[in-house]
Parts: C-alpha cells; structure tokens; sequence
C-alpha cells in the first residue's frame, strides 16, 4: 500500500455513514450483506448508501459479488490488514516488543496478510 491508498482508505472513512458501512460489513464478515440489508439496518436511503458503497469500493475497502438478483458487500479484510500495516510500518525503531500493545489490540485480526495487489511497501 502507498501513501495515495492509505489516504484513499482513510477519506472513504472519514464520513459517518461510510464509517459505519464498513464496520457493519466487518461485522458480517465472511458472508457479506445485501445492499439493502446495509440500507435497512443503518436507516439510510437506498440512492445514499449505494453512493457511499461506491466510495468505499473505489477506496478498495469493500468489494460487491452479484448473487441472483442482489449485490452482496463485503469488507476487504487484505485491504484493512494492508492499511494497519501501513500505519506500524515505522513503528518501533526495529524492536518488536514495542509493538506488543499493537499485537494485543488486534488480537485474531492480526493473522490478516495483505494481498499481492496492497503489498505494504
């Protein structure tokens, strides 16, 4: 991942509903939800959330898969995997034990490997 990613990433965050899309889609990590399943338990228009689905997809943060008649989301956890390695990426002047905290808040996430296409250098 390179910085103009990262802060792709992060402007596709920065706004409330998108914020919460994509926590919601985590959330429902691996099977994903129907758009207007997203729309429905966030309260917001379908023409609204399908814009800011699209933010989120450009930013590479959620990706779509057409099933029947649906478009099914899901959250990108490479991608999220690629950015935390973005933040740490300097961190701890070469000693890992100073990262432990890190470790510990990420807990199971942090087996998350980015994918070839957000190598993290």
């Amino acid at each position: 991942m390179d910085t103009n990613d990262a802060l792709d990433a992060f402007a596709a965050l920065s706004q409330p509903t998108r914020l919460a899309a994509f926590r919601l889609l985590t959330r429902h990590e691996p099977d994903g939800l129907a758009a207007g399943e997203v729309a429905r338990r966030l309260d917001v228009p379908h023409n609204t959330l399908s814009a800011h689905l699209a933010v989120l997809s450009r930013a590479g943060l959620i990706h779509a898969q057409r099933q029947s008649r649906s478009m099914i989301y899901r959250a990108d956890l490479a991608a999220v995997g690629a950015l935390a390695a973005f933040l740490v990426s300097d961190c701890c002047q070469g000693s890992p034990e100073v990262c432990a905290p890190l470790d510990s808040l990420l807990g199971d996430c942090a087996s998350l490997t980015p994918s070839p296409s957000t190598d993290p250098s």
